[in-house]
């Protein structure tokens, strides 16, 4: 009985030990942990085809209204049949029509405001794998991790949150792991990592 009672001592411990082992792996993952940080900068909006530019001409009312960025990433506006906004930030676009609407209006004031976001797809977040709903969202100035689990409603039952990885396009597709699960499950708010445009978050299935 005593020997029975130790060799079951014994395989508790093993088990225990084993999967303390399998879970220092899922964590720790073969690549390094995204930075918390990304470092400081000024971020300048980039258009993209989708988005709304509410565009006001001083003094010109009849000129100034909301257009829509086309999928071909062109605008079209009273005086101006075709001008390309995707790529560009709202004052080079505000700076591009001036020039157009100066063949027609005196030093002509144009202020550019986007009014709805998609942003183009270099720049968009995007989500695969085991999240509530996988989708893209447009990149904003300090977004986090958990801002983008917010978006998507969160993991499925079936995610291995803690083996997730950021693929990174601004650093040549250099790969991150992060900790959703720690994140989401536990409320550890060490695991939150700032985004960078063009990061994509893969979460995926777990196998237990």
């Amino acid at each position: 009985m005593f020997k029975a009672l130790a060799l079951r001592g014994f395989v508790v411990v093993a088990l225990g030990a084993v999967l303390s082992l399998l879970g220092a792996c899922a964590t720790s993952g073969k690549y390094p942990q995204a930075p918390a940080k990304v470092g400081e900068g000024n971020y300048s909006y980039i258009i993209g085809a989708g988005d709304n530019l509410n565009i006001i001409v001083w003094r010109n009312p009849e000129l100034s209204m909301t257009v829509p960025v086309r999928p071909d990433g062109k605008i079209a506006t009273p005086l101006i049949d075709e001008l390309v906004a995707q790529g560009k930030n709202p004052v080079e676009v505000a700076r591009d029509i001036e020039k157009q609407l100066s063949k027609y209006v005196r030093d002509p004031v144009v202020t550019v405001i986007v009014t709805s976001f998609v942003g183009p797809y270099s720049e968009q977040i995007r989500v695969v794998g085991e999240a509530a709903k996988p989708q893209f969202l447009p990149y904003k100035q300090q977004m986090t991790l958990l801002d983008v689990m917010i978006a998507v409603g969160g993991l499925t039952d079936f995610a291995a949150g803690n083996e997730a990885t950021i693929l990174r396009s601004s650093e040549g597709n250099k790969q991150y792991s992060v900790r959703l699960k720690d994140l989401i499950k536990r409320g550890d708010v060490s695991a939150n990592v700032e985004m960078r445009p063009g990061d994509i978050l893969i979460i995926p299935q777990s196998f237990f």
